[in-house]
């Protein structure tokens, strides 16, 4: 097998691991809390969104140091890092005594993480330019099915031995995955520099500015979302049919159609990228994705929000392994991971920004008009990546034609 496909296959299983290890703790973290001794129901939520959002605020802020490590040292270092600290935070997460102590270990997860973006960039500077697409559409897939298959299998694990086994198996997936990583990866790699360049060189060095910020700001706003909605999907399922059976499982049921159709489509959207160019893909899949968040707000059963979450599922496949493409075609080689990084943090602001605002909204307006808003974020964002393309100045169109 060629060098880069098995780079693939690793980081794949990387991703999946390190994205349910993430989320697993998600639809379990309240029960846990109460095990760790707080009970009031307000305290509950309160301790839930803080030890939940914790690991994604310190991970916005690391990436961008952990991207320039890469630069320097290589990203298989950064990939043997990252799972290998995740393994011992998350051992260590089984047996915790208190909130606090809970609390410590997922910052400090978060600060160790960074294995997502490092993958990306691999897997980016490795595969042959006319593979990428394809390449990074079938790598999002990991992370994507991980996020989703995280709760469930956490939700059965706990039911049947108990919260804290699921850490213990995570730790023990993140640990093959860092041995996976050390014995399979091959990486050609050679710094540029040997000392980091500075944020302003970085900047000097993109060909396109305008580009690479909308980039960041479409990673933002698709998290956002994504992570809107999410929390509040089983509340919404319960509003749709109050009498319904099996709750949790019809709402992971819906929750999971879109991860679902992601699987199916990103691949293939990845591989029309190749041949028409991500940003084709990502404007599509923007106007698309926004459109599909209307009806949701007037469904009339959860049967009817699975099939909307699924054709959403499809129109989101395209986007971020679109936005990985196209930073990476606009990123000089030797600056690479620290733009990764950047694009990375710009991801967990929006997972955390969204589950904060989801549910605030949500409380004030209702939960329809999370829907309306985040059709109206990812239709403007449309209208922003495509004007970018037709206003710049002719130098700005000429490398801007080079890079589709």
């Amino acid at each position: 097998m060629e060098n880069w496909k098995r780079n693939l296959f690793v980081c794949w299983f990387g991703s999946f691991v390190t994205a349910a290890g993430m989320s697993q703790i998600a639809p379990m973290l309240p029960l846990y809390i109460e095990d760790l001794g707080v009970h009031a129901t307000s305290d509950v939520e309160k301790w839930s969104g803080l030890i939940f959002g914790s690991t994604f605020l310190l991970s916005a802020i690391v990436s961008p140091i952990w991207g320039k490590l890469a630069d320097k040292k290589g990203r298989k270092l950064m990939l043997l890092r990252a799972s290998l600290g995740m393994a011992i935070v998350v051992f260590v997460m089984a047996f915790v005594q208190n909130v606090y102590q809970l609390l410590a270990l997922r910052m400090l997860m978060g600060a160790v993480s960074g294995y997502i973006s490092a993958a990306v960039t691999l897997v980016a500077t490795q595969t042959p330019k006319e593979k990428s697409g394809w390449a990074l559409g079938t790598l999002s897939t990991g992370s994507v099915s991980g996020g989703l298959l995280g709760p469930l299998l956490g939700g059965l694990l706990a039911e049947f031995s108990g919260i804290r086994s699921c850490f213990v198996l995570t730790s023990f997936l993140l640990l093959i995955a860092f041995f996976a990583c050390l014995f399979l990866i091959k990486e050609d790699f050679k710094p540029v520099h040997k000392t980091p360049l500075p944020f302003k060189q970085v900047w000097k060095l993109v060909p396109n500015t305008r580009l690479l910020v909308s980039l960041f700001a479409s990673t933002f706003i698709l998290q956002i979302a994504n992570m809107s909605i999410q929390p509040l999907i089983t509340v919404y399922v319960k509003q749709l049919s109050p009498n319904i059976a099996h709750l949790s499982l019809i709402a992971g049921m819906v929750v999971a159609a879109s991860g679902l159709a992601n699987i199916i489509a990103a691949p293939r959207l990845g591989k029309l990228a190749d041949r028409i160019g991500s940003r084709k893909i990502l404007i599509g899949a923007l106007i698309v994705a926004g459109i599909i968040f209307i009806p949701q707000a007037f469904v009339k059963s959860p049967w009817e929000l699975m099939g909307l979450r699924f054709c959403l599922g499809l129109a989101t496949a395209g986007l971020l392994p679109s936005i990985n493409n196209l930073v990476r075609k606009n990123s000089p080689d030797e600056v690479v991971g620290r733009i990764f990084g950047y694009n990375q943090s710009a991801q967990y602001i929006g997972t955390l920004g969204g589950s904060v605002l989801g549910g605030q909204m949500a409380g004030i307006f209702g939960i329809h008009y999370v829907f309306f808003t985040t059709s109206a974020l990812l239709l403007i964002n449309a209208l922003w990546v495509y004007s970018i393309n037709h206003i710049g100045s002719g130098s700005r169109r000429g490398s801007m034609s080079h890079s589709h």
